[in-house]
C-alpha cells in the first residue's frame, strides 16, 4: 500500500526510500558461493554478469567496450559522445583529462557536430575488440536521425536513453515520436529510460522494449536535484517498475521486460540492494572510472554534465592513487580495501551466497528491511 505524508494543507507526497536505506535479510540457509550463477540474458543474447557499463565517455571507448564484452559485462557507446565527433577523439579527450577537467572545457569538447560515418566506424571497432554483443546510446530527440544509422552500421542493441524518457516525446521543433511505432520498425531490441514511477515504465514496456532503464544515472555527484529538483529514490522505484513488469507479463501472457537500475550504483553492496529491489541487471559507470583502462583516466561524469546549456552533474577528478585497478580486478577482484569499490560482481555472488539465493532471479525475492 503506498504510503502519502501531508507536507502541508491539500498537499501530499508519497514516501519513497532511497538504495542506502534497504537492508537485505539473509534466509534460513546460506549456498556456497561456486553454486551461485550471475547470468543475465536480454533478448537473444546472454551475459555472465547483470551489468550494462554506462554509456559514459568517461568509461566506455570502443576498447574498454570490447574488454568489458570479454569480461562478460554489456558496454554501451555513447553514439552522440566523444568517439563520434572527433577522428581522434581519444586523445582530445586525454588532453582534457589531463588537464584542469572543468566543465566548460568539456563543453567545449561535445561542440563538434556528430559524424554519422563515425557512428558505424566505432561499431566496428567495438567488434573487433570483442564487444560480442555491440551497443550504441542515442538520445530521444536524436533518435530519428541517428538510430537507422547505427541499426545500418550492424548494431545489436539499441538503448534509447535520456534523463527522463517518456513513451511519446514531443518537439514543436518536428514531429513527435512514438516509440512503439518506432521500436516495431526496427529488426534491433531496443532498451528504452530512464523513467521513475510505474506507470511510465507500463507505458515504456508497452512500445515493446526489451528492456526498460529505471533511474537518471544519479549518484552522490549528479546534480538533477539543484539544478531541476528532480531526485529518483532509487529502491522505491525499482520495486515500483518491477511491479509494471509483473503486471505487463500478465497483460500480455508472458512477454517478460527487463528492469536495468541506473542511479545510485557506486558500490558492490549497492549493486546487490538493486538486484533485491527488482531490478534484473545494473547500470555501473562511476567505479568503472577506477579502472586502468578507462578512457577519462579516472575521471568520472555523466552525459548530461556536458549539455551545452544546462549541465547537471558534477565533474569528479581522479584519485590520487589512480588507476586503482584494472577492470577485471575492479568487475572479479580480488580486492585490495572494504570499500565495496572493487571485486563487484563477486561480491554480488556473495550476498546471493551468504542470502541462499542461486541466481538473480530467485535473489529478488530477498527479504528486505528498512533502516530508515
Amino acid at each position: 500500500m503506498r504510503e502519502y505524508v501531508e507536507i502541508g494543507i491539500g498537499r501530499n507526497a508519497r514516501r519513497a526510500y532511497g538504495l542506502s536505506q534497504v537492508a537485505i535479510v539473509p534466509s534460513r540457509r546460506t549456498r556456497d558461493i561456486d553454486d551461485v550463477n550471475l547470468s543475465w540474458q536480454i533478448d537473444a543474447f546472454t551475459f555472465e554478469i547483470p551489468m550494462v557499463a554506462h554509456p559514459s565517455d568517461a568509461t566506455v571507448s570502443p576498447a574498454t567496450a570490447g574488454l568489458i564484452g570479454q569480461l562478460g559485462g554489456l558496454a554501451v557507446l555513447n553514439a552522440e559522445g566523444i568517439w563520434t565527433r572527433y577522428t581522434d577523439a581519444g586523445e582530445r579527450l586525454q588532453k582534457w583529462a589531463s588537464s584542469e577537467q572543468d566543465t566548460a572545457g568539456l563543453q567545449e569538447l561535445y561542440t563538434a557536430p556528430v559524424q554519422p560515418e563515425l557512428i558505424g566506424q566505432r561499431i566496428t571497432e567495438m567488434r573487433e575488440a570483442g564487444a560480442g554483443v555491440v551497443a550504441v546510446r542515442v538520445s530521444p530527440q536524436h533518435t530519428e536521425a541517428l538510430a537507422p544509422v547505427a541499426v545500418a552500421a550492424g548494431v545489436d542493441l539499441l538503448v534509447i536513453q535520456g534523463t527522463i524518457v517518456s513513451a511519446e516525446h514531443v518537439s514543436k521543433n518536428g514531429e513527435e515520436l512514438n516509440l512503439k511505432q518506432f521500436i516495431a520498425d526496427l529488426d534491433v531490441p531496443v532498451v528504452v529510460g530512464g523513467c521513475a514511477d510505474y506507470q511510465t515504465a507500463l507505458h515504456l514496456m508497452r512500445t515493446g522494449a526489451a528492456g526498460v532503464i529505471v533511474g537518471m544515472g544519479a549518484g552522490s555527484y549528479a546534480s538533477n536535484d539543484d539544478v531541476l529538483g528532480i531526485r529518483v529514490p532509487m529502491a522505491t522505484a525499482i520495486a515500483d517498475a518491477a511491479a509494471a513488469r509483473r503486471d505487463y507479463l500478465d497483460e500480455t501472457g508472458g512477454r517478460y521486460v527487463h528492469v536495468i537500475a541506473d542511479g545510485g550504483v557506486s558500490t558492490s553492496g549497492d549493486i546487490a540492494r538493486a538486484i533485491a529491489c527488482g531490478a534484473d541487471a545494473v547500470m555501473v559507470g562511476e567505479p568503472l572510472a577506477e579502472a586502468a583502462q578507462a578512457p577519462g583516466l579516472g575521471a568520472w561524469w555523466l552525459s548530461s554534465a556536458s549539455h551545452p546549456k544546462l549541465p547537471r552533474g558534477h565533474i569528479i577528478a581522479p584519485d590520487m592513487d589512480w588507476p586503482q585497478a584494472d577492470m577485471e580486478t575492479v568487475l572479479y577482484g580480488p580486492a585490495s580495501d572494504g570499500w565495496g569499490t572493487t571485486n563487484l560482481f563477486g561480491a554480488l555472488a556473495r550476498a546471493m551466497g551468504k542470502a541462499g539465493y542461486r541466481d538473480v532471479k530467485e535473489f529478488q525475492k530477498v527479504d528486505l528491511v528498512l533502516d530508515a
